[in-house]
């Protein structure tokens, strides 16, 4: 999920590996744990398993089979991710509490999706979608469209799988296998290659179920892990009273920007503004994003989706707790080593005894596997369904669709592999920072074609446009104390004059666009696509099979009882 942005500003490339030397407890801990879910990676391909396999249904969205636990722990392993593990209390720790706007946005985020995301399951189910550009597609009759939003979901998800090897990487510099600048590339990385390698085989074997089977162990981990340090860690440091009264004191210190302090314990009027807008935005964002769809759609019926929606606040309760972590390496005076990703990890590795630190390393890594394994799956059917099929290929079978699918998920992990390990990563967090406000402007489409047929498709192709470039021209605006482009994600809203989150202002303007576009466009009469949905489709449950078709109406004696 999109955590990282207050921790963008001044996260460096990570250091160093720690020249303690290698944490042997830690480790074995941690590798047991990893073959472990490896093994269950590779048996996941016969949990479940039709009889007809090999197609997108299946392997991308696991047979469309999943009840409300196997989805709620999915999706929980989907949109909590190991850098959000990392992220968010870095966030606390190099800022305060700027860094808890992750936790109302992930609050906010659930009486929203409880409005759409049963009309999209719905309609997906009944036509067949496989992706959001799917039923782009289909509402609005535009494969421009529908490429735009499938090239913005694969752009957006990119240095989102590049941010789960940050979390990785942290934990191996930890525990004293990150290599360090002193060795040769290959030794410093092949910890690294090795995790993705082995993460690569079993998404490509077993496709969804992989994920959705691994994600019990990886959730069941966390909890036991924040629910021992939120009681342990703080009766090692003296108490609530005593971090809080020390963060304080360290957050009022000048820090990167001269003149200003390094953060606040509590958020003033000042930050206010930018605290909503990131929230509010982050919060309609985050649904957007293939993965989430992609575990949306995995479910086997509509009220599967809708009991998710109550019970998934759960997982803020555990980031609240998650946060306060920051306050804590404070207190306890955690090398970070120059860089603030490392404030976790280094607070675990100082506080619990290794055999539990390496639990905690195993919950962080395990947490970087099943996201990017299901970001991955998630680029490969936009690219099978809206780039392979509809432009390159449209007469492609279902077992055509499902190898190329099985190959590009592949492709893209290997891309977030090299852009991890040849750029700088503060790279990749900015581009993440960009994917949130790029994945915001496909919203208009997703969630507004569920609701209506009036926008015109090319007023919503014009509006996406114009939200696409705003926000990327205004990102690479800001500067930071340690870059002139791309330094943050907040800038001056215009006409208002307070500080906002770029993303949401972006996707301001790509409304007003996209409705002043209609409406000229319906004056001038331009050709509207045809809707290949029906009003019926988007309440439609497990039970009604097959697409739509507009039936004349039922007489009397015609119709069913009941109706």
């Amino acid at each position: 999920m999109t955590l990282t942005t207050t921790a963008a500003s001044t996260s460096e490339a990570l250091a160093a590996s720690s020249t303690k030397g290698v944490n042997g407890v830690a480790l074995a801990v941690f590798v047991f744990f990893f073959l472990a879910v490896t093994v269950m990676g590779f048996l996941a391909a016969r949990w479940r398993k039709a009889e007809q396999s090999a197609n997108l249904d299946e392997w991308g969205l696991g047979g469309r089979s999943f009840g409300t636990w196997v989805t709620w722990f999915l999706l929980g392993g989907d949109l909590y991710t190991a850098y959000t593990f990392v992220a968010v209390p870095a966030a606390i720790y190099a800022a305060g509490a700027s860094g808890f706007f992750a936790v109302p946005y992930t609050i906010l985020v659930y009486p929203l999706i409880f409005t759409f995301l049963p009309r999209l399951w719905s309609v997906s189910h009944k036509h067949g979608y496989v992706t959001t550009s799917d039923f782009v597609r289909g509402r609005f009759g535009s494969k421009g469209l529908s490429l735009a939003v499938a090239l913005t979901g694969i752009l957006a998800t990119m240095p989102y799988i590049a941010l789960q090897l940050v979390g990785i990487q942290a934990v191996l510099d930890v525990m004293g296998i990150g290599g360090g600048e002193h060795t040769n590339w290959f030794v410093k990385d092949l910890p690294l290659l090795i995790a993705f390698a082995v993460l690569a085989a079993y998404t490509y074997s077993s496709g969804l179920r992989a994920p959705a089977l691994i994600a019990f162990v990886k959730d069941g981990l966390i909890y036991l892990v924040i629910a021992v340090a939120i009681i342990y860690i703080p009766i090692k440091l003296g108490g609530f009273g005593e971090i809080f009264d020390t963060a304080s004191k360290a957050l009022s210190q000048p820090g990167a920007v001269p003149g200003k302090p390094r953060g606040e314990l509590v958020s003033g009027p000042n930050a206010q503004w930018g605290y909503a807008t990131l929230a509010l935005g982050s919060a309609l964002a985050l649904f957007m994003y293939p993965h989430s769809i992609t575990a949306t759609l995995s479910s086997r019926s509509r009220n599967v989706i809708r009991r998710n929606t109550t019970i998934l606040p759960l997982y803020s309760l555990m980031l609240g707790l998650l946060a306060l972590l920051g306050f804590m390496a404070i207190k306890a005076g955690t090398d970070i080593q120059g860089n603030p990703q490392l404030a976790i990890p280094q607070l675990f590795e100082d506080m619990f005894p290794s055999w539990f630190s390496g639990v905690a390393f195993a919950a962080i890594g395990i947490g970087a596997l099943v996201p990017a394994a299901i970001m991955s799956i998630a680029a490969a059917n936009l690219f099978t369904r809206n780039v392979y099929k509809d432009f390159l290929k449209p007469g492609a079978t279902p077992e055509q669709e499902h190898k190329v699918a099985k190959l590009v998920s592949l492709l893209v992990k290997v891309g977030a592999l090299v852009f991890v390990l040849t750029m700088d990563k503060t790279i990749a967090i900015n581009f993440q920072l960009l994917g949130g406000i790029w994945i915001l402007q496909t919203m208009p489409s997703l969630v507004g074609g569920l609701f209506t047929r009036w926008f015109h498709r090319w007023a919503l192709l014009g509006g996406w446009a114009v939200g696409m470039l705003y926000g990327t021209l205004a990102a690479y605006g800001v500067a930071s104390p340690t870059q002139a482009h791309f330094g943050g994600s907040s800038k001056e809203i215009p006409g208002i004059g307070e500080i906002g989150y770029i993303g949401l202002t972006a996707f301001v303007l790509n409304v007003v666009v996209t409705v002043v576009l209609t409406i000229v466009l319906k004056a001038v009469g331009a050709p509207e696509g045809t809707d290949e949905t029906s009003p019926a489709d988007y309440t439609a449950d497990a039970g009604d099979k097959g697409v739509s078709v507009e039936l004349p109406p039922a007489t009397p004696e015609e119709a069913p009882a009941g109706r």
